[in-house]
């Protein structure tokens, strides 16, 4: 973990293909690129430590002007490619010389000094940055002319198109979903080599480089594209989502929004000015060395430079960075700060209050903070709030990412939970809490509600195992103890309706251990309303935590000792038992429910409430309740087809309503089945 790895900075790739830039070439980018840094900001290179380059980037976000994304960009890139990438040392020189894995014999490494104790990576030169970053404004400059686009105010369609097709074209023709450290322009400008999110932030400083300041980044969780124009209204695709879309550059992103496409989050990204901009490229940092080991110097410099952000306060509408500090501060929390369970908090809040709970990631980073804390059950209510959040969208193919994500969870995270909580016999095991199973529920409503009216099925028999499995830890008693509805019209909201007459009112509370309903003969159930009016009386000068607490008390003993639901006081003490008795027995019953208490196998709270809106969760109601579960039947009905859209394909009733309309005979609409010999 706390490795100090270096890279070779290679000179052929740094300069180019045909070497270092000439001095006319430097001279005609003009002066501005000579001002991207003030002397003062310079004479802190090189930089060398964690410390120096903060005060770079306090220094810049205190100005005036807008900060130059294409600078920052190569300054950090440059960093994080230096002590994360792969490398060969070889031996047997007065320097470490360091050269990459990658075969490129023909160009020359450059050889790096040791790194020294008291620096944390080796050092980064001004001149180093310079010509990269005069180097990324030649490309742009030489490549997009402004003047055929009729020098306008603000940025047009094609304008982007044009900038977002340079980039694209000087990639290498392979794409780089899951590789890390190429979301910078120092991995472009170094190996011409780009993610998706590295795309769109050049797309963007290329078009700051030709003075459009109105194309900003617009954020998803899993996707970015620009928005520009007047007053920031236009949208347009610049960079490639999952197997590379690149027909898409250039249009709009109105029809993934139609879609209720989780990638375009409802139309509610995360819309950058400036400074979130280089948010984004700090919080799209990534200090992983390999699959278990991270840098401890960028991650330390990625928390710094975050918490500089933080402070100025351009993170207050950006949950997926708040979510990574969180990250970071729960590894390795800084003095003085607030603790990472609030940022998380935060992250969710934001999330709420300005993008309309459409966002999912800050729940599933909340909800993994608390699995690895052990806190299991606030990990369920938030693994339940992120299934709420997604059950507002359609999936699709490219929603891949956020589908890991609740698979992992469903499959291998409560699975393993259950695993925990089911191994002991302890009283507060959540597998003896009937709102943890309320929050279990949830979560897969949320999921099926996911797929109903989208293209392609999400639930299969590698969900509906674990589900039956997490379902059956759960007993018969914690299941029947949530309230479950499927309809709109809240229970307590239900008008008050007399029963018809020769029908027993219906209670909740009259049912058997079936979850039958109880209906007491005419006089058994008068005699049972006469008795519970004496007992109403008798405690009714008790204040009502006094009740809450004699009731839940008495429940609970009773349920313990005598195994049975409680129907009535009468129902134990008999038709014919006096008030004075009554009290006795409830004093008797209090002794040893004090004692039986603490051992319950319920806990006694009140009842959790949980309305389903999925189709399959709602025919699964009766299943989930029944003291005996029929695993066989829940999996049938977990993994059975949902309301998918037919793609256009008409119904065969419509099919034949059509034929008739046209005159035609309606089996001839479809060609028929051959017949097999």
């Amino acid at each position: 973990m706390g490795c100090r790895p270096t890279t070779a900075i290679n000179v052929g790739r740094m300069y180019g293909r045909t070497g270092a830039f000439t001095t006319n070439q430097q001279q005609g980018m003009g002066k501005r690129n000579m001002d991207a840094l003030s002397e003062e900001e310079k004479r802190l290179f090189p930089l060398k430590t964690v410390t120096s380059v903060v005060s770079l980037f306090e220094s810049i976000l205190k100005r005036t002007t807008e900060p130059d994304l294409a600078l920052l960009s190569i300054i950090v890139g440059c960093i994080e490619n230096t002590l994360t990438c792969n490398q060969q040392i070889l031996s047997g020189a007065k320097s470490t010389v360091l050269t990459t894995t990658v075969d490129e014999t023909s160009e020359k490494p450059l050889a790096i000094p040791p790194v020294r104790k008291e620096d944390d990576f080796p050092e980064i030169e001004w001149p180093i940055v310079e010509a990269l970053y005069v180097k990324f404004r030649a490309v742009i400059k030489s490549s997009v002319d402004v003047t055929q686009y009729g020098c306008p105010e603000f940025a047009t369609r094609e304008l982007v198109k044009r900038v977002s097709d340079v980039i694209w074209n000087t990639l290498t023709r392979s794409y780089y979903k899951d590789r890390a450290h190429l979301q910078s322009l120092y991995s472009y400008l170094t190996g011409n080599k780009l993610d998706c999110f590295g795309v769109a932030l050049a797309v963007v400083a290329g078009c700051q480089v030709l003075g459009f300041n109105d194309v900003r980044l617009a954020l998803s969780e899993d996707h970015a594209w620009v928005i520009f124009g007047l007053e920031g209204k236009e949208t347009a695709e610049v960079t490639w989502h999952g197997k590379g879309n690149e027909d898409k550059r250039g249009q709009p992103v109105d029809a993934g929004i139609q879609a209720r496409s989780w990638l375009y989050v409802s139309g509610n990204p995360v819309i950058c000015s400036r400074f979130t901009e280089v948010a984004s490229l700090v919080s799209s940092i990534n200090p992983s060395i390999t699959a278990t080991t991270d840098s401890l110097e960028v991650a330390s410099m990625q928390q710094s430079l975050l918490w500089v952000l933080y402070d100025t306060g351009h993170l207050t509408r950006y949950p997926m960075a708040l979510g990574n500090l969180a990250d970071l501060e729960e590894l390795s929390p800084t003095p003085g700060r607030c603790h990472c369970g609030q940022l998380f908090s935060q992250a969710i809040e934001v999330a709420r209050r300005c993008y309309g709970n459409s966002h999912v990631y800050p729940y599933t980073y909340q909800g993994g903070y608390f699995y690895r804390n052990r806190m299991y059950k606030e990990a369920l209510e938030s693994w339940a709030n992120a299934a709420d959040a997604i059950r507002s969208y359609n999936y699709s193919r490219e929603d891949e990412e956020i589908y890991k994500e609740f698979l992992e969870i469903a499959n291998e995270l409560i699975p393993f939970v259950m695993k925990v909580e089911g191994s002991g016999h302890s009283a507060r095991s959540i597998l003896k809490d009937s709102e943890c199973f309320a929050h279990l529920l949830r979560f897969y409503d949320g999921i099926c509600q996911w797929e109903e009216g989208s293209c392609t099925p999400v639930l299969h028999i590698g969900w509906a195992k674990p589900l039956v499995n997490t379902i059956s830890k759960f007993d018969s008693q914690v299941r029947r103890h949530v309230v479950i509805s499927c309809s709109e019209v809240a229970e307590e909201d239900t008008p008050v309706t007399k029963p018809p007459e020769g029908k027993a009112e219906f209670h909740r509370e009259n049912l058997d251990a079936n979850a039958n309903q109880v209906v007491l003969p005419w006089p058994l159930a008068k005699e049972q309303e006469k008795e519970e009016r004496l007992v109403d009386s008798h405690v009714g000068d008790k204040t009502a935590d006094q009740k809450a607490w004699l009731g839940s008390t008495v429940l609970a003993a009773l349920t313990d000792l005598c195994g049975r639901t409680v129907l009535s006081p009468a129902f134990f003490l008999g038709p014919d038992t006096k008030t004075g008795s009554y009290t006795q027995a409830i004093h008797s019953l209090n002794i040893s429910g004090t004692a039986a208490s603490t051992d319950s196998p319920v806990k006694i709270v009140n009842k959790p409430k949980l309305y389903l809106r999925s189709h399959k969760m709602a025919g699964l109601k009766d299943l989930l309740l029944s003291e005996k579960l029929n695993t066989h039947a829940i999996s049938l009905q977990l993994t059975a087809q949902s309301q998918v859209q037919l793609g256009g394909r008409k119904l065969r009733g419509e099919e034949a309503k059509d034929a008739k309309q046209e005159g035609r005979d309606a089996n001839l609409s479809r060609p028929k089945r051959t017949r097999k010999e």
